[in-house]
């Protein structure tokens, strides 16, 4: 992990003009590298690809724990597929989640929330299907997306994964209040 938040915090001192202790938070850019960084799997390509890729590597499996990487399988509206890291697990189906590159933020795409709110919509509460919180909705999204598994790294998460006061009930309400 260290070597990844290194390079990313080269890369992002390089793009700013800043140090090279900025903040994994002002990462723009896609949810690969901002995962890799954060989380200390070192797996590259595709997101959707994580899944298989982590098989014989990594230890894999469908409870969410802090640090791990969800794996967002590829969809039509996924072409890609998507990888965040678990910041937070309030409850048996609701986590928080720190990504890049989900919602706009001043009409782009790229930039790195902390602390959303992952909500298992999955019949048998297995984390198969979720919604995710969506800026542009001030709240979940309508879409529920497929999800292969969580990859659980050795290394220690990185030290923003979240916040230090976390809003546990917004994000209750944001999944249990629809």
């Amino acid at each position: 992990m260290r070597s990844s938040f290194a390079s990313l915090a080269l890369s992002l001192a390089a793009l700013t003009g800043a140090s090279a202790q900025a903040s994994l938070l002002d990462y723009v850019g896609q949810c690969v590298p901002f995962a890799r960084a954060a989380s200390g799997v070192e797996i590259y390509g595709d997101a959707w690809t994580w899944w298989d890729q982590a098989d014989g590597r990594y230890r894999r499996g469908y409870a969410p724990k802090v640090g791990a990487v969800i794996v967002f399988a590829k969809t039509a509206r996924l072409p890609l597929g998507h990888v965040a890291v678990v910041s937070r697990v309030v409850e048996t189906r609701v986590v928080m989640l720190t990504h890049a590159n989900w919602s706009r933020q001043n009409g782009e795409r790229g930039h790195t929330e902390q602390d959303v709110t992952l909500y298992d919509v999955s019949r048998d509460n297995d984390w198969s299907d979720v919604k995710v919180w969506y800026r542009d909705n001030d709240g979940l999204g309508g879409g529920v997306y497929a999800v292969k598994g969580f990859i659980y790294g050795d290394a220690k998460p990185a030290k923003e994964l979240t916040g230090r006061h976390p809003d546990y009930v917004a994000a209750l309400i944001d999944a249990y209040a629809h």
